[in-house]
């Protein structure tokens, strides 16, 4: 057999040809790119071709609606029953008709009420038992801030009276009482008061009566409140009122710093086994403020504040305090916890306040890992909060404060840490501080004061104490003895 090689061919010299043109096709940085993109965009344009719904890199795609939970046997929307979501369309029949309809589940569990996206506009309405209010994302319950559609209600028992006017006083925009497992939670959801035109009107003295607090529970057991924002209350925000059981976990709670007067947080009222943690308050007045009645109503009526746990929390206060107990406080408050708590840009961080009048007592009450930043006055005890009902109170109803103890504060910015002031009426007993270094901004003048109170100090506490304290070592050891208890260096020009 002959071998014979492949003859020449027009395909072989074109191989040759490419070999030129490729070099001088690419010699251009701007060729190659534009290749390049095209032959990703091909792949790109085959890839998608093969997803099923067709080529989805250029179709928008509305955000699902977080999916709602269903916590009860039973769960409607408002809008089953008639509700509209406008902001303008009031709602209050809605309401009122879902929770009409959920009061007649108890025996099964009761009911879970669903509040959708949109702006639900309403006058105020009543909670029932077994229920369960749910704030979907971006749901906004929003008060009229007309006080006409707002009812009037009588003073709370242990006031005697409205708390700025005698008489009546307005209700809150969602209440309840005489109730038992009740929940409003949601995906943070918000529930606002529109207090602007409330403040407005009070402060040019245009209301008759006290205004009504944004959410209200009364006499009531088994509460929870939870990823939800309140905001703009009329008057206090969130005010437990002789309950038992309750939990405020994951809550925001919002009000200008300034020109929102009485705007508190959260006030558990004569309130027994409280827990409040991790939340976020910004408010015109307490963050938090532990009540129990004011003067000879809150004697009579005799239901003290007591087992309350107050952990984890930011809180913020320009006009008071970041954790109160009183000033209202005249039914007791006992066995108070509060610890993890920063306080920034407030003019106190923690307070007691009472007065002569008052009667009752604070005791047991722990202060714990406490942080301030950019506190006016860190650590208060005031005995002298003379604020009454009317005349009619005993003078000599002198409060007891005692068993009281700080331990783990510190701080920066802080002008005064601490200023305890007793009386010789009302002396404080057995106040210990513990382990607290606050850095300060005055140095110029003694700025741990005190009047008329009994403790210690064990270990390291600075700034340097006052002299009414006893002082102790690490291992409790005495190692100065206090000079005089009565002794005074309260100054408030500082």
């Amino acid at each position: 057999m002959v071998e014979t090689s492949p003859p020449p061919s027009r395909f072989h010299s074109h191989r040759i040809d490419i070999k030129r043109w490729i070099p001088t096709f690419f010699s251009s940085y701007k060729t190659l790119f534009t290749v390049l993109w095209i032959v990703g965009f091909a792949s790109v344009f085959v890839w998608q071709r093969n997803i099923v719904g067709g080529l989805s890199i250029f179709r928008w795609t509305a955000p699902t609606a977080r999916p709602l939970p269903r916590l009860r046997p039973v769960a409607f929307n408002l809008t089953d029953f008639g509700g509209v979501g406008d902001g303008v369309t009031l709602n209050t029949e809605a309401f009122e008709r879902a929770v009409s309809f959920i009061s007649k589940l108890g025996k099964r569990g009761g009911g879970q009420l669903n509040v959708p996206s949109g702006t639900w506009l309403t006058a105020p309405f009543n909670l029932t038992s077994h229920m369960t209010l749910f704030l979907a994302e971006d749901a906004i319950i929003l008060g009229m801030d007309d006080e006409k559609y707002w009812p009037l209600m009588p003073p709370l028992p242990s006031f005697g009276k409205g708390r700025e006017h005698p008489g009546a006083r307005y209700g809150s925009l969602i209440h309840g009482q005489n109730l038992k497992d009740v929940v409003i939670t949601g995906h943070n959801g918000t529930i606002n008061g529109q207090g602007q035109t409330w403040w407005k009107k009070h402060r040019q003295r245009l209301l008759n009566n006290t205004r009504g607090p944004l959410v209200e529970i009364m006499w009531s057991s088994d509460i929870v409140i939870s990823n939800i924002t309140l905001r703009d209350s009329p008057f206090w925000t969130l005010h437990p009122y002789d309950c038992k059981n309750v939990t405020i976990r994951n809550v925001t709670i919002l009000a200008p710093i300034f020109e929102a007067p009485n705007t508190d947080g959260i006030d558990p009222d004569s309130c027994e086994d409280v827990v409040i943690e991790d939340c976020y308050i910004s408010v015109g007045d307490d963050a938090i403020a532990i009540k129990s009645g004011w003067n000879q109503y809150g004697i009579a009526y005799g239901r003290p504040s007591t087992n309350i746990l107050i952990r984890n929390l930011v809180v913020r206060s320009m006009v008071s305090a970041g954790v109160s107990i009183g000033s209202e406080m005249s039914g007791g408050v006992s066995n108070v916890t509060v610890e993890n708590v920063y306080i920034w840009n407030s003019r106190r961080g923690i307070r007691i306040k009472t007065s002569p009048g008052r009667g009752g007592y604070v005791r047991h009450i722990t202060y714990r890992n406490l942080t301030f930043d950019n506190v006016r006055v860190g650590i208060t005890i005031k005995t002298d909060y003379n604020e009454h009902p009317d005349d009619d109170f005993d003078r000599k109803a002198f409060p007891v404060l005692e068993d009281i103890s700080y331990t783990s504060i510190h701080g920066e910015g802080v002008r005064v840490p601490v200023r305890i002031h007793g009386s010789n009426d009302i002396p404080l007993r057995n106040v210990t501080f513990r382990d607290m270094s606050v850095g300060i901004t005055y140095k110029k003048k003694h700025i741990f004061q005190c009047a008329f109170v009994q403790g210690r100090v064990i270990g390291t506490v600075f700034p340097a104490p006052c002299e009414n304290l006893d002082v102790y070592d690490e291992q409790e050891q005495l190692v100065k003895p206090s000079v005089f208890q009565n002794i005074s260096d309260i100054d408030y020009d500082i």
